[in-house]
This record gives structure tokens, C-alpha cells and sequence, in this order.
């Protein structure tokens, strides 16, 4: 007997301890799969089907009554929660083409066209105190009436330096190299502390070395990584539309300052495609060519195919200022790069601001040409500008034109 009750006790003590592996063994519970992220639905409760008569004893009060209506059956797979509301039917779908007249609509309307002028001598300074009447404003050759007019003068300005800087024509300690630091070191220098500027480079690709800020230390610092070029390709296309664009949403004075070779080499947009890019965002380029006097050193060595790619590159600056509004310099030393700061500068700050109800009211996207002039308001003959007795040759820079918005579908 105590041998058979050794051996019972033996037995109970191996199920006991057996039991916690044997649970640990059957997995996680189904319970495990609510989570903080996405809580299991749970199922409501059955309503309880105990009805108490007062008439009848303790015993039946588990027991419904034969004529209870029973409860509903309930889906275990159906995960519905019956809380949910059922979803409010749409009115209107995109199937209705003929909607009532109650039915809301959104349109987008040109209301005002802003330009900013520049009235510029043939030495690139300002020409300050022209009327209003002088002024007239002609899109698609049709003129527009002048609703508001005024002069800025000596405004802060937001400007992006878009600066070339690859090994193929940028080499380390190379002339190329020297009139690239010297121009962008040296436009940095007379920008106000007012003035916003960002830095953008580009070699294979455009990097932002610095974003908008008026802390010339920083400004500093991203010039300081101007000094070994990485890439021997120069996509030039690329890195000017996507300043155009990001700068397109900026108000106020803004441009972008290019300081190139204006040769393209690797960018993935087309000289089309980035013509329209700069035109439908408006942001005036300043451009600055570099390479001009070695240039001319090595025009007798040149092939045909030579020359022809550096007149491209000088006539696609040149397409590129001309349509937004700016200005192309091409300067053979390097002490001519202090009047263009100074052409820049008189440019940007000093500049008059038109704007108009355009009389097309199309909204077809279509691009309008505009163009802006300088008239006698009585004859309508072109004005003629004196200084000392001596007629002033002069331009009126303005963007070429803008793209007209489409309707709202």
C-alpha cells in the first residue's frame, strides 16, 4: 500500500507540472490579436433571456415563457459592429452631367495680373520718375487698362544663386574655378542684411547648399564647400526649373541669380520643356556668363561643332533672361562683375509696379504675350526720354507673359 501510494502521488505531481508546458504549447490565444493599433472588434453581449413573473416561483424564473420572442442569432464570423450608422447617400454623383441650378459650383477667375517693370538706361541703370500715363500694357497686342500703379524703391529682395560648379569647367584651381568663386563670393557681398538668399549648386545633379535665410554665416558656410567639383557633367536645364518652380509661391522681389557656362550636358528636361517651365513661373533669371575671355583665346582652335554648342549656350542664356523678365551678361574680365552686381541690384530694387484686368477672360491655359512700352499719351508715339539735353536710349524689362488658368472640372 505505501508503495501504490508513492507511486500515486508521483503521477499527480507529473500532471501538475506538465500542465504549464502543454499550455504553452497550444500557441498565442485568439485574443492576441488585438492590438493598440487595431482593437478586435468584440461581439455584444446576448441580450439575457431570464424573465421573472412575479406570479410564479423561484424555480421558473431561468425558464422563458412558450410566447417570448427568442433573441436574434448572431454571426460569430460577422466582425459589423452594431453601433455603425449606415452611410449617408451622396446626392450627386459624378455620373450627373446635367446638375440643378441649386447644385454649388467653383470657378477660378483671373482677377489681376501683376508686373513689375524696370525702366533701364543703355549702361543698365535705373530710370526713376515715369508717370502712370506714360505706361502701356499690351497682351496679345491688345491694350489693357492700368488699375493700380506704383513705385518700389530700394525694396529687399529674395534671390536664389543658381551656380555652376562641376569638374568640366570648374576644376580645381582652374580659370573656370577662379571666375566662378570670384562672381558668386562677390554677389554675396552686396546684398543687404534685409536680403533673403539661398544657395544652389549643380554638377550631375542640383544640391541645395543652402536654403533662404538672411544669416550671412550660414550663407558663408555653404559657400565654404565650393571648392573641389565632384561630376564632369553640368545639368543646367534641371537645376533652373526646379528653382523656378520652388520660387514660384514666393512673394514680394525674387530672382534668380545663374552663374553658368550655359552649357547643358546631362539634364533629363529638354531646352523646350524648360523654356516653358521658366515662362509659366515667371521668377526673373539674372544670368552671368562665365569662360568669355578664354573663349575667345580659343575660338582659332575650335571646330564648327565647337562653336556652335558655346553660341547655343550663350543664345539659351540669353532666351532665358529675355523671357522672365531679366537680364544676360557675358563678361570677359573680372572687373566687370561689380557693375553687373550693381545692374543687378538697381534692377531689383528699384522697379515699377502695374497691374491690370486682362479684357480675355478665356480660360483656355493658353500662354499671352505681354508687353509693356513707354508712349506719348497723346500721340501714342513711343516717349522719348532726355537727360541734359540728350535723348536717353533705354529698355523696358518686363516677363514675357504668363499662362491663363483653366476651369475647375
Amino acid at each position: 500500500m505505501k508503495n501504490l501510494r508513492w507511486i500515486v502521488l508521483a503521477a499527480a505531481a507529473a500532471v501538475v507540472i506538465a500542465l504549464p508546458f502543454a499550455i504553452a504549447q497550444q500557441g498565442p490565444t485568439p485574443d492576441s490579436s488585438e492590438t493598440v493599433a487595431r482593437p478586435r472588434k468584440k461581439d455584444p453581449p446576448p441580450p439575457s433571456t431570464d424573465v421573472i413573473d412575479s406570479t410564479t416561483n423561484s424555480s421558473n424564473t431561468t425558464n422563458p415563457p412558450s410566447n417570448a420572442t427568442p433573441p436574434p442569432a448572431t454571426n460569430p464570423n460577422d466582425s459589423t459592429d452594431s453601433t455603425d450608422e449606415p452611410k449617408i447617400p451622396s446626392k450627386f454623383t459624378k455620373k450627373d452631367k446635367d446638375l440643378p441650378e441649386t447644385a454649388p459650383t467653383f470657378h477660378s477667375d483671373v482677377t489681376t495680373i501683376q508686373l513689375d517693370v524696370a525702366v533701364l538706361d543703355n549702361k543698365g541703370h535705373f530710370l526713376p520718375g515715369v508717370p502712370r500715363e506714360k505706361f502701356r500694357v499690351l497682351e496679345d497686342n491688345v491694350p489693357q487698362k492700368i488699375t493700380s500703379f506704383s513705385v518700389n524703391s530700394d525694396a529687399p529682395i529674395t534671390i536664389a544663386m543658381v551656380i555652376e560648379f562641376s569638374n568640366l569647367f570648374q576644376r580645381y584651381y582652374s580659370q573656370g574655378w577662379y571666375e566662378t568663386l570670384v562672381a558668386s563670393y562677390g554677389f554675396v557681398q552686396t546684398l543687404k542684411p534685409e536680403d533673403y538668399v539661398a544657395i544652389v549648386a549643380y554638377d550631375l545633379k542640383s544640391e541645395i547648399l543652402c536654403d533662404f535665410t538672411t544669416d550671412r554665416q550660414k550663407v558663408q558656410e555653404a559657400m565654404q564647400r565650393l571648392r573641389i567639383p565632384g561630376f564632369s557633367e553640368a545639368c543646367l536645364f534641371d537645376a533652373l526649373a526646379d528653382t523656378e518652380q520652388r520660387m514660384s509661391n514666393i512673394e514680394g522681389r525674387k530672382a534668380i541669380l545663374l552663374i553658368a557656362s550655359g552649357r547643358d550636358t546631362f539634364s533629363k528636361l529638354t531646352y523646350d520643356k524648360t523654356r516653358k517651365a521658366v515662362q509659366e513661373a515667371g521668377v526673373p533669371i539674372y544670368a552671368v556668363s562665365m569662360l568669355q575671355a578664354m573663349r575667345i583665346m580659343a575660338e582659332q582652335n575650335m571646330g564648327p561643332i565647337q562653336q556652335l554648342d558655346w553660341l547655343q549656350a550663350d543664345n539659351e542664356m540669353k532666351t532665358f533672361a529675355a523671357e522672365t523678365g531679366g537680364q544676360a551678361y557675358f563678361p570677359r574680365f573680372v572687373g566687370e562683375f561689380p557693375n553687373i552686381y550693381q545692374s543687378v541690384a538697381g534692377a531689383l530694387r528699384n522697379q515699377y509696379s502695374l497691374a491690370y484686368q486682362p479684357s480675355n477672360q478665356a480660360k483656355d491655359g493658353k500662354f499671352r504675350k505681354l508687353k509693356v512700352e513707354l508712349v506719348d499719351p497723346q500721340t501714342g508715339d513711343a516717349l522719348r526720354i532726355s537727360e541734359n539735353g540728350k535723348p536717353v536710349k533705354y529698355s523696358v524689362v518686363t516677363k514675357a507673359g504668363y499662362t491663363a488658368p483653366r476651369d475647375v472640372e
